[in-house]
């Protein structure tokens, strides 16, 4: 009995909340056609519109904040990895290797300790802020319907007070039932007119706690992560400072490849391979030895000038040129004066200018024995056979060991300009021929 009892009283309320229901309806739809009034509450209104842009802002605000945290949780895992990355490359036997292993550290508790800040004095602080709304969002819904209950109510109790033929007993239930949905309504509409512009209002006080705890959250984590960042460029300051004039020079097996600056070029081209050569020259009249015939002299080369030639003891017979010839090749040649060499068939100075159409401070040439490619902007780019003019260096303490300063002949010859021409090349791909 008591299980039918409980069932009829469950089918009881379900009777009546369809009969709610369908009440409403019909009195939204009258309300609608316009042969039912509807009670208006401007003020209540506006404070709806209120309450519903406040939920739009504040979802907003917790969205960006939460994609904020989650950039930040992404940043700490990019600077931890980037920290992990030096501390593999800082080598052991580096100085200050325990101090950026500490530092690295600190980041780490410093990327942790600013995002758990942000979650407990920010976003949980929004969660409990938009914790209110859907509470008060139910109340006014809830407050809607009440509404039309009342209306209803009014509605049925005015038209039986009209009708032609008046039941009183009607007209009593139907006023109690008036008041009674009067009652409801107006306590659940005074609670939210009070309410909602209490809740419009603490917008304010929320926007400024909220967006000053991340703004000092975040002052204070960027001041302690510059005192980080100084102290690891300090450490690394200290390093160059030990090892940035130390020069370690690796020797590398002959390659065509371009060598790293401070490095060793490919061998020598072996023996045989032609090599060039200045041409001497000797362009004075010596005093003759005594007994010597003044007219005799030794046969001048083809490319001699017709008045380089030299004045020996002794006369010479015609017979006697060629083994002259074939001796004086054996024996060590005195150099008197040198003229400039000739390079790949152009004489050096031939312009007629002499040492004056050189580049200033020009020291020696150097003949390029292999190809090399510039591997960057300050480089000569060399071809096997280039003459080259080398020069001093503008600062000595730029100057890498085993790379010389210079223009190339053809370039200087065609320009007549350093700034345009000069530039560093190694050593080793070349040969000295003066």
């Amino acid at each position: 009995m008591a299980e039918m009892g409980s069932k009829g009283v469950t089918a009881g309320k379900i009777a009546s909340n369809v009969q709610k229901k369908l009440t409403r309806a019909q009195e939204k739809v009258l309300q609608k056609l316009g042969k039912a009034d509807e009670t208006k509450d401007e003020q209540f209104e506006q404070c709806v519109q209120n309450f519903n842009k406040q939920l739009t802002e504040g979802t907003r605000l917790q969205k960006d904040l939460r994609t904020y945290l989650a950039s930040v949780k992404a940043m700490h895992e990019a600077s931890k990895k980037l920290s992990e990355c030096l501390q593999e490359v800082y080598e052991p036997e580096w100085p200050g290797r325990d101090e950026a292993n500490k530092i690295a550290e600190n980041n780490d508790l410093l990327w942790m300790d600013y995002h758990q800040k942000l979650v407990d004095q920010a976003l949980l602080t929004m969660d409990t802020y938009l914790g209110q709304f859907p509470d008060i969002k139910s109340r006014i819904a809830k407050r809607g319907r009440k509404l039309v209950d009342y209306d209803s109510a009014r509605h049925h109790y005015e038209s039986l007070q009209t009708a032609k033929k008046k039941d009183e007993a009607k007209i009593a239930k139907a006023e109690e039932e008036l008041i009674k949905a009067q009652k409801v309504f107006e306590e659940m509409n005074v609670d939210l007119q009070e309410e909602l512009p209490s809740l419009w209002n603490s917008r304010v006080g929320f926007y400024v706690n909220t967006f000053q705890s991340i703004a000092g959250l975040e002052e204070n984590f960027h001041k302690e992560m510059s005192k980080l960042n100084q102290s690891l460029n300090d450490v690394l300051v200290s390093l160059e400072k030990q090892h940035g004039s130390n020069t370690f020079t690796v020797k590398a097996q002959p390659s065509d490849s371009a060598p790293e600056k401070g490095n060793k070029s490919p061998s020598p081209p072996p023996d045989g391979s032609p090599a060039a050569t200045p041409e001497i020259r000797v362009n004075h009249e010596p005093e003759p030895a005594s007994g010597a015939s003044p007219g005799a002299t030794i046969p001048k080369s083809p490319s001699q000038p017709a008045e380089a030639s030299e004045v020996v003891g002794g006369a010479q017979e015609p017979g006697e040129t060629a083994a002259s010839e074939a001796a004086s090749s054996s024996l060590p040649a005195v150099v008197v004066e040198t003229f400039p060499a000739t390079v790949n068939g152009a004489v050096e100075g031939s312009s007629g200018t002499g040492r004056l159409d050189l580049p200033p401070g020009f020291m020696f040439k150097v003949q390029a024995q292999h190809d090399y490619t510039a591997t960057d902007t300050d480089e000569l780019q060399l071809k096997a056979g280039d003459v080259v003019l080398v020069i001093p260096f503008q600062n000595p303490e730029e100057q890498d060991e085993g790379w010389l300063m210079g223009v190339k002949e053809s370039d200087w010859n065609q320009h007549k300009e350093l700034e345009k021409c000069r530039g560093v090349f190694p050593e080793n791909f070349t040969e000295r021929v003066q």
